[in-house]
């Protein structure tokens, strides 16, 4: 009876023992059993813009790319004009005539509502436009008289000639027609942008641009397309910016640069708080310096671009919008002031350039050039741009910026 029993019990061990267990691999993550079937679970995520979309700008490739093969130092484009258009302004008014019509400390929908009574249109006023205003019309025009009181009061109208009704808003739109050449394009929106004004919308395709925004908003774009108007040139700068490690534990050495290239090469040295900029002549160039550097050091591009801006106005040029978002160097910005024209009876271009992080100005430097000149900043520290207590980075890593201005003759007719 015991041995039936021990060989009963034998058995079902056998049987359980040769039976494949249920899961090959057994992941336990935070209590919960995966296997290879599972699929893998996240938290929800805010619905907010991924940061690659949020990046993706049309104009990237044309502010990121310099083709150094076919730079022309000096260029002639024809003048053309750039016209602004008001959208979004609907039907014309009634040819109706308005005489001694008098307005005192009343808002722009009671002056309005009291100009059109009789006349079957409702005024409609979308914003609550609350300036008061005062005047007085002694004869004119509806249409005329209606775009007085809206701007005295800082509103815009536009009617609709079915509903008969005129309605008012703080903000409008306008449709402004750019020149052909990107070099202008790229002055004017940069210079849009620069004045605060976010809600541009540009058609590459086309050369136009929207805007949006108010009254002020207006008076500043049309300020700025005058000011491009009246200017009769543009500077361009195109800049290739360079990580540099030295092949040994030693920096740089820079004079060498002399023996190199000729002291009749290098025109000028510049020092800054931190760095130095070199003026050179154009036999130093983005593939004459590589070659020097390559002989001592690993060099990395790291950034490249092109950036424009009327004469005497400011610029810059954001390192992270055209490198890795990783790169160390994706804060700086580098600005630039440049005027072109005669400089004690010689033609220069006399500029200001200054690097910037977050943290304030690194270096600035004042330069005046001749035309087809070339400016090398050296001596910024790589460590710099290091946030952390320690690095990997050697501390004889140095950013090296080489810009090549160019000028934009606009021609008038």
């Amino acid at each position: 009876m015991k041995k039936s029993m021990l060989y009963a019990l034998c058995s079902m061990l056998l049987l359980a023992c040769a039976q494949p267990p249920q899961f090959d691999n057994i992941l336990v993550i935070d209590t919960l059993v995966a296997d290879e079937r599972s699929v893998p679970i996240y938290p929800r995520k805010a619905a907010l813009t991924t940061d690659a979309a949020r990046r993706f700008a049309i104009d990237l490739p044309k502010r990121c790319a310099v083709d150094w093969d076919n730079q022309r130092v000096f260029s002639v484009l024809p003048e053309e004009f750039v016209e602004m258009i008001r959208l979004d302004i609907g039907d014309p008014l009634p040819p109706f005539g308005v005489e001694n019509y008098v307005f005192e400390r009343q808002t722009v929908a009671e002056v309005l509502t009291r100009l059109f009574e009789g006349t079957g249109i409702a005024v409609i006023d979308e914003d609550s436009v609350g300036d008061h205003i005062s005047g007085s019309i002694q004869s004119g025009e509806l249409s005329d008289a209606t775009e007085l009181i809206a701007r005295l009061g800082r509103a815009y109208f536009s009617f609709d000639a079915d509903l008969r009704e005129l309605r008012i808003r703080r903000r409008a739109r306008w449709l402004v027609r750019m020149p052909q050449d990107q070099n202008v394009i790229m002055a004017l929106v940069d210079a849009m942008r620069g004045a605060d004004m976010r809600n541009l919308m540009v058609n590459w395709a086309d050369n136009t641009m929207i805007i949006e925004g108010n009254h002020q908003t207006e008076r500043e774009a049309r300020q700025i397309i005058a000011d491009l108007g009246a200017q009769k040139y543009i500077i361009a700068w195109d800049i290739d910016v360079y990580r540099v490690y030295p092949r040994t534990h030693n920096p740089i050495i820079w004079m060498n640069m002399l023996p190199a290239f000729g002291q009749k090469n290098v025109k000028m040295s510049i020092p800054g708080v931190v760095g130095r900029l070199l003026v050179t002549s154009p036999e130093i160039n983005t593939k004459t310096l590589q070659r020097f550097l390559a002989q001592q050091s690993n060099v990395v591009l790291i950034s490249q671009g092109t950036f424009s801006i009327p004469n005497g106005w400011q610029a810059r040029f954001d390192i992270g919008q055209c490198t890795r978002e990783e790169r160390l160097e994706t804060d700086l910005v580098i600005g630039a002031t440049g005027r072109f024209g005669d400089w004690a009876g010689m033609q220069k271009i006399d500029a200001k350039i200054a690097l910037r992080t977050r943290g304030g100005e690194i270096a600035s430097f004042n330069v005046p050039t001749s035309l087809g000149d070339n400016y090398v900043i050296i001596g910024i520290p790589t460590h710099s741009f290091v946030e952390t207590p320690e690095t990997l980075i050697s501390p004889f890593a140095e950013l090296v910026v080489f810009m090549s201005p160019r000028i934009i003759e606009i021609r008038r007719n």
